[in-house]
């Protein structure tokens, strides 16, 4: 069974940083994998998505925001900093057999396997 497991998220002040983890496990067939973003009442957004040729980034964490892959580990990354109070949210990892795609970037119903979610509260 593929499994993703987020870690990594907690609170902090506007302005701070964090990094959030997802350790993958083996059979996760993915070529696309990214970080989606859900706030109570609203729709989970995508936030950054990356496969072996493109990152993609949502306009609102650009410059703020950075993903990674640590293929020896089976780890992805999000390296968040400058955070903002709208960034408040449950964060959540997830894979899929389909490429990377750039604008629009892919919706959540087009990802197969998901985290389940780590929470990351940014105060002003």
């Amino acid at each position: 069974q593929a499994q993703l497991v987020e870690s990594g998220g907690g609170s902090v002040q506007a302005g701070g940083s964090l990094r959030l983890s997802c350790k993958f496990y083996s059979p996760v067939n993915r070529r696309c994998m990214g970080w989606f973003r859900q706030s109570p009442g609203k729709e989970r957004e995508a936030v950054a998505h990356i496969d072996r040729v493109s990152t993609v980034y949502a306009d609102s964490v650009k410059g703020r925001f950075a993903t990674t892959i640590d293929s020896t580990e089976n780890t992805l990354f999000l390296q968040m900093n400058d955070l903002k109070p709208e960034d408040t949210a449950m964060y959540y990892c997830a894979a899929t057999d389909r490429w990377c795609r750039i604008k629009p970037m892919l919706p959540a119903t087009d990802f197969e396997r998901w985290g389940q979610g780590t929470q990351v509260t940014v105060s002003s």
